[in-house]
Order: C-alpha cells, then structure tokens, then sequence
C-alpha cells in the first residue's frame, strides 16, 4: 500500500458548520487570554521569504485584525482551550487513533499565503472551514523523508519539483496528505479561507517505540547477564574506529561478531509490555480530557450536589457503599505503570485542554490495589459493585472506590443520593 493524499469533496459548505468559524476566532480574542505566540502566530510569506510578526503580550482584536487586514494570516493554536466544540472533536479522535490529536486554525486573507512549503512529522487532515484555498501537494524528495520523525524546514520552490495533487478545496472539502509529503497553500485574490488542520501519529512510530525499548532492555542486561559487563580488549582502539574500518584485521573480526552476538541477545531482555506502558504514559500526558455526556456528569463527581447553602457547604460527602455500582468513566483515561517509585496510575481526567500546560497527573497506589484496577479495566463497559473490587477489606474497597470517584476516573450506575 502506498501512502498518498486523499481529497474529498463534500459538495456541501455548509458540512462542518458549528465547528469553528471566524466567529469563534473573533470570540476566542475577545473573551479567551489568547497570547501572541503561545496561542496566535501571525505570519506571512512573499517572494519566497517566510517571517514571523508576533509581537508580545495579548492578542487583542484591534492588533490582530489589524495584521489580518494588512495581508497576515493568522494561525490560532490550541483552538481546542477556546472552543468545546473542537475540543469535543479532537477528544474522539484521539481514542480512535490512539495517540495525541491536535489541531490548529488558519485564517488567510484574500490572495496572499502564509507559510513556505514544508513536510510535517505528522499525518495531516485539512477540512476547509470557510472560502476557499488553492493546494499544491509534492511527494517526500529521498526515501529518507517517507515518513520523517520531524518536520522540514522551510523549502524553496525550485526544491519542490512538480506537485502530485493541486486542487482549490471549497467549505465543506477535505484533504488529506501523510507525513513527509510537502504542502503549501495559498488564497485566491477573491476569498479568504479559514481552514482547521487535524494532526495525528506525532512521533508515534516502531523507532520512537524502540528508543523506550532499548535503553530498557540494556539496563536489565547489565543487571542479569555478566557477559554485558565484561571488559572490552584493552587494545581495541588500536584497530576499531573509522580510520582502521578497511583493515582486514582477525581481531576486528572477533569484536564486530561480539557485538553482533550482544545486540541479538538483547532481545532476550526486552520489557517488551513495559515500554508500551511508557508509551501509553506519554500519551496519557498529551490527551486532551474526556468530554462528558449529561448522564456521565449526573453520575461523577462532577455532577456532585456539593454546594455552599444556608452560610456553609453542603451535600459534602460523597457515600460509596458496598453496594454503590461504578465503572470507568472510559477504558482509555488510566494507565498503570511499575516504576521504580512504585506503582502508578496515571490518568486524563484533570489534564487541561492546553496541551503539556501541566504536569502529568498520577496516583500512586499501594500494589495490592493493582487487581483491582485490573478489574475495573476488563469489566468496563459493566458496572461492579464496590464489594467485588478484589481488596482484602470491605475498608479498602470503598477507600478506593471513593479516591478514583474524586478523580473523575469512576462513575456510578445513579447519581449518589445527596445527604
């Protein structure tokens, strides 16, 4: 299967209304702490030169629309913390693809462009929003850009070559293009366009895998087998290294088959799980949080009647009972981990929608509680009851069950009965 870009045609403009609009971009400046180069880039590319003019400080309206009226376009990034719709969007998504989906807005004036073309490290999916905007799509130059961990710089066009998919997308189109393929985009002298660009599988590959992997499998080598503590020769700097490389030396021999021997034995040591639970950490921290139905908000702590009344608060404690039903909010927000602080339980809920804004967020749990996070992850969708949580005591179970409740990891079957 080869990897190319996908147009679609919708045929209708107004496909994606409610999604984002430059109505929505307008309210985001107004009402939202938007700051210029945190979550606005204006931006602008003419006669083969890509500049940058963000100035510092918040980005108030009559600043940016005066950029946007002198030919800057204008990318709002992060468009997720300002409007629950897009948040709502990239939430799902994030779930199906199983690694972070983010998103960025471009507003662009009437014939002008704003960036240079480039290749991104991600996989792309352009949905035309407003207007209309004319696409050049090129294919990745060398084998060495298939797929890139990183993004390019910015390219000149006689570097380019001849393009593969050239298209004008209408509100309601959709184009997507993977990674390594070089793009630039362009308005047309007679419409603006407002596009959103949806990204995926960011630095989400077998080699970005294998960098957690190796490290891990080394160290537990050096721990179990004393062939990797071993000392090298004392005279291999005599005939190892570049310079000795075409030397027909058996002593080069006998190191490289030692290397090779380790490498292949390495494999033995792989903590395989242990490294996707890594992986599955780091993508816990880039996650957006849930976006909860009605029913799920009655029925977390989000929905708690706690409230101050009558001069104090109220309706404070939360009463989970041996024969309170919970599950998880959803199977995707937690992810256990042993580590050498102990076992941890990270987990999205109290992520913000400002992506890396904070810390991960993690508890750390005594091991016996490990079975039955176990449990809730493979009766979910089905609710259980408190006292088939496999802890030791009727005490423990509860204690849990009300700690992940707090966290927003659990739900109940009903509403607590306020007190």
């Amino acid at each position: 299967w080869e990897r190319a870009p996908l147009l679609v045609r919708r045929g209708d403009p107004g496909y994606y209304a409610g999604l984002f609009s430059t109505a929505d971009f307008d309210a985001a400046l107004r009402e939202g702490e938007v700051h210029f180069g945190t979550h606005l880039d204006v931006t602008s590319y003419a006669e083969g030169v890509r500049e940058t003019h963000n100035p510092s400080g918040r980005a108030l309206p009559a600043v940016v629309w005066d950029f946007y009226q002198n030919g800057c376009s204008l990318r709002l990034l992060c468009p997720q913390a300002f409007s629950p719709t897009v948040w709502h969007f990239l939430s799902i998504l994030q779930e199906q693809f199983g690694s972070m989906a983010g998103a960025n807005t471009y507003l662009t004036p009437p014939g002008t462009q704003g960036f240079a073309p480039h290749y991104d490290d991600i996989e792309a999916f352009v949905l035309q929003l407003e207007g209309k905007k004319h696409w050049r799509v090129y294919r990745p130059r060398t084998d060495a850009e298939v797929l890139p961990q990183f993004s390019s710089a910015n390219l000149t066009q006689p570097e380019l070559g001849e393009p593969v998919l050239e298209t004008v997308l209408e509100a309601g189109d959709l184009l997507y293009f993977p990674r390594g393929f070089i793009h630039q985009g362009d308005c047309l002298p007679d419409a603006h366009s407002l596009h959103i660009t949806v990204s995926s599988y960011q630095r989400n590959s077998w080699g970005d895998f294998l960098e957690k992997l190796l490290p891990a499998a080394l160290q537990m080598a050096l721990e179990e087998d004393v062939e990797y503590r071993r000392g090298l020769p004392m005279d291999y700097l005599r005939y190892m290294g570049v310079s000795n490389s075409d030397t027909v030396d058996a002593r080069r021999t006998a190191f490289v088959e030692k290397v090779q021997s380790l490498i292949k034995k390495l494999v033995d040591y792989a903590p395989i799980d242990a490294a996707v639970d890594q992986r599955a950490k780091s993508f816990l921290h880039d996650c957006l949080p849930p976006v909860l139905t009605e029913s799920e908000k009655a029925q977390s702590i989000y929905g708690f009647p706690a409230r101050w009344q009558d001069g104090g608060p109220c309706n404070v404690d939360i009463l989970i009972t041996k024969d309170t039903e919970v599950r998880l909010l959803r199977h995707g927000i937690v992810r256990l981990c042993n580590e050498e602080a102990g076992v941890m339980l990270y987990y999205t809920t109290e992520n913000s929608r400002v992506y890396h804004k904070e810390e991960p967020k993690f508890l750390e749990l005594d091991p016996e509680y490990t079975d039955s996070i176990e449990f809730l992850l493979s009766s979910y969708p089905n609710h259980v009851s408190v006292a088939n949580l496999p802890c030791e005591t009727l005490e423990e179970k509860i204690s849990l069950a009300t700690l992940l409740f707090e966290k927003g990891i659990l739900t109940t079957k009903k509403p607590l009965a306020k007190v």
